[in-house]
């Protein structure tokens, strides 16, 4: 019986968590938001780095060894102590505020500068919203401002 891809990245990440010196406990969860992998360890914040950079890293590095064992494999989340999905929750309600003022004084509004990752995340919250679209900036740069505009009827 062969290991499925989240099993294979769960022992990728066990390998790469032991060679630091860290002690953690992996849960795979095969959920809505794709396959994740969640780290449960007492040095958090070590794993999580400043901004979440490190945490980054790591899923970057986790998913570059996968794809090398596992050719099609799908691209495996990491996150530590459910990080990510507050990080996540709190972008959303915090453009959902910005897209209420932006409704009610039809001024548009920037969001801070982030990745592709967390445009895409904001971007699905004003697919159907009949007022308020969401438009990234041009350019090549990795971490883009989304702004926020009333929607041209």
């Amino acid at each position: 019986m062969t290991a499925t891809p989240l099993e294979h990245a769960r022992h990728i990440l066990d390998a790469m968590l032991g060679y630091l010196g860290f002690t953690a406990q992996i849960e795979e969860d095969d959920g809505p938001d794709g396959p994740t992998l969640q780290v449960l360890t007492q040095d958090s914040d070590a794993l999580i780095g400043r901004r979440g950079e490190v945490l980054e890293d790591i899923q970057y590095l986790v998913n570059r060894v996968l794809q090398r064992h596992v050719k099609d494999a799908p691209r495996i989340r990491v996150d530590v102590e459910f990080y990510r999905s507050m990080r996540e929750d709190k972008m959303i309600a915090r453009a959902k505020e910005l897209a209420t003022r932006v409704r009610a004084t039809g001024q548009p509004a920037d969001l801070p500068p982030m990745n592709s990752y967390y445009r895409r995340i904001i971007h699905q919250v004003f697919v159907d919203d009949q007022e308020v679209v969401s438009v990234s900036a041009a350019g090549e740069a990795r971490f883009k401002r989304i702004t926020l505009k009333r929607r041209e009827k």
